[in-house]
């Protein structure tokens, strides 16, 4: 599946979770997912035993606490509409702070909060814990559809060459005294996204052929 390139949510250390099978790992967390997912929101005691076991899952993962928090920011967006929920909800309103807040809009703001920060803080162990190469070979042996893992195997592997292309084009911009404060420098943004989306469908195309030209029939071959 290629060489060993590593991503930059991977943390490396030497602890029993790294070297665990990856495809046990991933059958973990999405069986630690669906069972906070289906647990109710009223069950605070289950929720605290979940956190408990993330807690005892980093401590033997040897990943510092602040290299995943740093990396919880991801959830910022769920944070901001669970923040919201309590004001436009419909129902029984209590007072919080001198605010009027709807008591079935707390209660779906805590089941989004909880759930959401045990999700993201598994998945983000996991992904410290497991190179993403051994992923890949993970979903591998989980029978997880071979075209599949190798469009996801490419996407790793070029996010970093797109990245690379997105941060030159913005030093580009910068060197011509470009910097966009205000809405009137959208379309050269817009502009910008168009040309990054047309290089990456070229490269796409380019590596396709090249992959023809060297016998490619549906399977990458192992290494």
């Amino acid at each position: 599946m290629g060489g060993p390139h590593g991503h930059s949510l991977h943390f490396h250390a030497h602890s029993p979770l790294h070297r665990a099978p990856a495809h046990l790992k991933i059958l973990a967390l999405l069986g630690f997912v669906l069972v906070v997912v289906a647990t109710p929101r009223e069950w605070y005691w289950a929720y605290a035993g979940y956190l408990a076991v993330i807690v005892g899952v980093v401590a033997v993962s040897r990943v510092p606490v602040g290299y995943l928090l740093k990396r919880m920011v991801v959830e910022v967006p769920f944070v901001a509409f669970a923040v919201l929920i309590p004001f436009v909800a419909h129902g029984p309103r209590v007072e919080v702070l001198g605010l009027s807040l709807s008591e079935s809009g707390l209660l779906s703001a805590w089941g989004l909060l909880a759930k959401g920060t045990l999700g993201v803080l598994a998945s983000l162990t996991l992904a410290a814990t497991t190179e993403a190469q051994d992923l890949l070979r993970g979903l591998e042996r989980l029978r997880m559809p071979d075209l599949l893992v190798q469009i996801m195997g490419f996407m790793v592997r070029y996010l970093e060459v797109v990245t690379g292309e997105l941060q030159r084009m913005r030093v580009a911009r910068a060197s011509r005294g470009f910097d966009a404060r205000n809405p009137r420098h959208w379309p050269v943004l817009a502009r910008s996204a168009g040309a990054l989306f047309i290089r990456s469908y070229e490269r796409g195309e380019r590596v396709h052929l090249a992959m023809l030209s060297r016998g490619y029939t549906g399977r990458l071959p192992r290494s």
